[in-house]
């Protein structure tokens, strides 16, 4: 359908993968052996999986382990796996728990029969959807000293759109392998969930589905399939789709129509792809994740598992970002930046000496003067009461210290939350996280929305014979206002 080159040469995918016992099939007794990039004509990095694929849909295969990693070492492959035993579904746990004890095996005669250092090998995790097994098997397997680890078996829970059982089977095994070698997502090939598995660690991708879904007149995109016979407009210029309407390709032969559909859907993975490397760059991957988290149902449900790990995800999101957050829904409350600076305020952050009291200013408020230096500050007389720490408040950080205002993520933020149960008990929770670890004499705080009044009157009672808090309503500082709260903090 597409030449191997064609993949370089027109799509820019460097890469690709084929099946190496398929080839021993067919070339075994060969007196001259081929190498494998002068058999498939490409000059890019092959990658040879052995066999397990076979397993899986045939119960089992001729060729050993051991001769199978000797043949993928005479044809020169670039990257290769060991011969493991894949779980798949709808099977026992005796079963399942089998194919991990067997694939640690094979691991185990495999790194004892390979001679060549210069290729990457592979050392698969199994356990299909016993989440203890895949979390025993990483583990297993870590202990190996192996080039980049696979998560196999995923194919049928993501040819179903278990997308949210597939994040629960990358997490029991990503955190139990070396954060420093690439995880490879077997079987992963569609452009609507790559973002989801970036996300949550995996690095590598193969799947023939861009050749198998132009077999079935299946039309790919980041947003989801469509059927060719339904569409009436590409919403997508690429070079395939750039000079053609849907009807014009249904006139096609079944030949030319297949390769225009298969044309199509590299360039549809390989932009989705190109997509996501640019949302790391720009530090807007969990932007991208949230947004496509809403172009399919079970995707937004796969959203809301991968939030559960939310402490994970921190741990390896970086410090710091070249933009700041964009806060869009309640969902954005469990992004890294924001877990991170509650942690972070209340582990490594002390008020400053001397102050018995805090004033909270809605953090709206406070960007007003912060935004505008020409506009006369009430903050400032209050700013000389030594005794007072002053401090913003905000749905998703709760209090943040005006000392680290300007500290990233907290200014550089942009966020369009509206008060509503998930993010007013988010807020209330952080405040009284806060005001429990570093409790003060008298809290004054200022609001004007229904939300601000409530959170006070929680306090109220929280901290009631331990904190006098009071709530001044007023919709934006004045000196009037400011008169007020000099009174109270008295």
């Amino acid at each position: 359908m597409i030449a191997p080159q064609q993949l370089r040469d027109e799509y820019q995918f460097d890469a690709l993968i084929t099946n190496s016992y398929l080839i021993w099939r067919k070339h075994r007794e060969d007196k001259n052996l081929p190498k494998i990039h002068d058999l498939l004509k490409f000059n890019g990095v092959i990658h040879t999986d052995s066999g397990a694929y076979q397993i899986l849909q045939y119960g089992d295969v001729e060729v050993q382990p051991r001769e199978i990693i000797e043949f993928q070492e005479r044809i020169d492959t670039d990257v290769a796996v060991i011969l493991d035993v894949p779980t798949g579904e709808d099977c026992s746990k005796d079963h399942a728990r089998w194919t991990v004890e067997e694939t640690i095996r094979r691991a185990d005669l495999s790194l004892k029969i390979i001679n060549r250092s210069d290729i990457l090998w592979v050392g698969p995790v199994q356990g299909g959807d016993y989440l203890d097994l895949v979390s025993y098997s990483a583990k297993e397997m870590a202990k190996r000293n192996f080039s980049i680890y696979a998560l196999g078996s995923p194919v049928p829970i993501m040819q179903q759109y278990k997308f949210d059982t597939l994040v629960h089977m990358i997490m029991a095994a990503k955190p139990n392998l070396p954060s420093s070698k690439p995880l490879h997502l077997f079987g992963a090939g569609h452009p609507m969930m790559f973002a989801f598995a970036v996300a949550l660690g995996c690095d590598i991708f193969d799947s023939a589905s861009y050749a198998l879904f132009a077999r079935n007149g299946r039309y790919m995109t980041a947003q989801g399939t469509a059927k060719l016979e339904e569409l009436e407009y590409f919403p997508c210029n690429c070079a395939a789709c750039h000079k053609k309407t849907p009807e014009e390709v249904r006139r096609l032969l079944r030949m030319d129509r297949e390769r225009f559909l298969a044309a199509h859907n590299l360039h549809a993975c390989h932009a989705e792809l190109e997509t996501i490397k640019q949302a790391i760059v720009d530090g807007r991957l969990w932007e991208l994740v949230e947004s496509r988290s809403r172009n399919h149902p079970t995707l937004q449900k796969a959203f809301g598992q991968m939030v559960t790990y939310k402490e994970h995800l921190e741990g390896g999101s970086p410090v710091r970002k070249p933009k700041g957050p964009f806060l869009i829904s309640e969902q954005s409350l469990n992004r890294p930046e924001v877990i991170r600076y509650q942690k972070r305020l209340l582990q490594r952050y002390s008020p400053p000496p001397n102050v018995k009291k805090i004033l909270l200013i809605p953090e709206w408020q406070i960007k007003t003067f912060r935004e505008n230096p020409t506009q006369t500050d009430p903050i400032q007389r209050l700013e000389k009461k030594t005794d007072l720490h002053i401090c913003s408040y905000s749905l998703a950080f709760g209090i943040i210290p005006q000392e680290l205002a300007d500290v990233y993520p907290l200014s550089q933020t942009e966020n369009s939350l509206s008060p509503n149960t998930a993010t007013k008990d988010h807020a209330r929770k952080c405040m009284t996280n806060y005001l429990t670890k570093f409790p003060y004499s008298k809290c004054v705080i200022v609001g004007n929305e229904e939300w601000e009044s409530k959170a006070a009157e929680f306090l109220k009672t929280r901290f009631k014979g331990k904190m006098k808090v009071t709530y001044i309503k007023t919709q934006s500082l004045t000196s009037k206002s400011v008169q007020q709260i000099v009174k109270l903090l008295k």
